[in-house]
């Protein structure tokens, strides 16, 4: 079969990028402005939830929300071993020690179960971020009151949303990221909707959010864009906390304008693409594809992770050094935090303690995913794959 190059993620610029950003570059003013103002609104406004705080990245949403609900040194948080060092490295910048969870297998996402017998363990820890990994929600609520949420509220705990993966997502109606006291969102180059560089904290805090203002840029205790713009407005400032620098700039809120404009359209345009997958590549020795729990709909499919099981004729390393030979482009999502050296050294972590993530991290491997890819390209990536696992 003839060689096309199919890279893992391709940037999908068809709305408003250019216009927007022009728009900033021709008003004059860079840095945080109207355009991120606009996005936190129209942000919100999408999601359903109270208010909304633009800032840098997923990571200083992350950093800001465990800051606002009060964690510090000495605290301890649960974390997922399954996901990115950005989830657990935000618990040691406040001095706080994450304490790590295995994961479902199928899902690669806590349960309630996984929940309620670490809190049994560990009764002191102060928060959960509970990551919606791939892009489906877990299980946050049910008719029972056995969610995750209706945990994390009867045993005292703040529970934070990592929705890097998941926008736009849902669960019973409703979009990841209302369900927990605060959520994060990534607006990084390859995520669902992207600002080159980018996150946003949401909540129905008024207080969380407010903080958060506060500490996205440097504790100033004024929005540096009234303080240039509205006609009176004098220049002095006061520092009431040692904050950080965190704000986006209005360049990036363009960009992210602009995507937002066309979530829904991508979403569907992603979905198709994983619903390509789960047909072409139904009943294949050796490889395990993801569950879904939820309505297609309802899943923002930002990954489409299948992993190699024992059963499979190769390693997973192998297999993408053979699909890269065809042109394709993969990932791995992700080696798990207890893998990672400074997390096994300093908490003592050992691999049996976190099976699930074992037998996904070992064979585990993201197919591309992205609106614009082809339906030639995802039968080119399916042929190949069943070519190498049957070799």
């Amino acid at each position: 079969m003839s060689q096309i190059k199919i890279p893992y993620f391709r940037f999908a610029c068809q709305g408003n990028e250019l216009a927007y950003v022009s728009e900033v570059l021709a008003g004059g003013w860079l840095t945080t402005g109207a355009k991120a103002l606009a996005l936190e609104n129209e942000f919100a406004a999408f999601i359903g939830a109270g208010q909304a705080c633009a800032v840098n990245s997923g990571t200083a949403a992350l950093h800001l929300a465990l800051e606002a609900c009060g964690v510090s040194a000495g605290d301890q948080v649960f974390v997922p071993t399954m996901t990115f060092t950005a989830s657990a490295e935000i618990v040691r910048y406040l001095g706080a020690d994450p304490v790590f969870l295995d994961v479902d297998y199928g899902s690669v996402l806590l349960t309630p179960d996984i929940v309620i017998q670490a809190i049994a363990q560990h009764p002191g820890v102060k928060a959960l971020i509970v990551v919606h990994y791939g892009g489906q929600a877990a299980t946050m609520t049910t008719p029972s009151g056995r969610g995750i949420l209706d945990i994390c509220n009867s045993h005292g705990l703040a529970l934070i949303e990592d929705a890097a993966h998941a926008f736009p997502a849902k669960q019973q109606g409703r979009f990841v990221g209302t369900f927990g006291r605060a959520a994060c969102f990534s607006f990084y180059a390859n995520k669902t909707i992207t600002s080159a560089e980018g996150g946003m904290l949401i909540s129905d805090d008024k207080e969380l959010i407010e903080r958060s203002r506060v500490m996205r840029l440097h504790g100033i205790d004024r929005d540096i864009w009234k303080r240039f713009t509205v006609p009176g407005t004098e220049w002095e400032y006061d520092v009431i906390a040692p904050g950080f620098k965190y704000n986006m700039s209005d360049i990036n809120a363009a960009i992210g304008l602009a995507q937002l404009e066309r979530a829904a359209e991508m979403r569907l345009a992603r979905q198709r693409c994983a619903l390509f997958y789960l047909d072409a590549l139904a009943g294949i020795e050796g490889l395990d594809l993801p569950r879904v729990d939820v309505p297609p709909s309802d899943h923002a499919w930002h990954l489409f992770p299948v992993v190699l099981n024992p059963k499979a004729a190769l390693t997973r390393n192998h297999c993408i050094e053979l699909l890269a030979a065809c042109g394709i482009g993969s990932s791995v999502h992700y080696k798990p935090l207890h893998r990672m050296t400074y997390y096994r050294q300093r908490y003592n972590l050992r691999p049996d303690d976190f099976p699930n993530a074992e037998k996904i991290w070992q064979g585990t491997l993201s197919l591309p995913i992205y609106p614009d890819l082809s339906d030639d390209e995802l039968d080119y990536i399916c042929r190949n794959l069943r070519r190498i696992l049957a070799s």
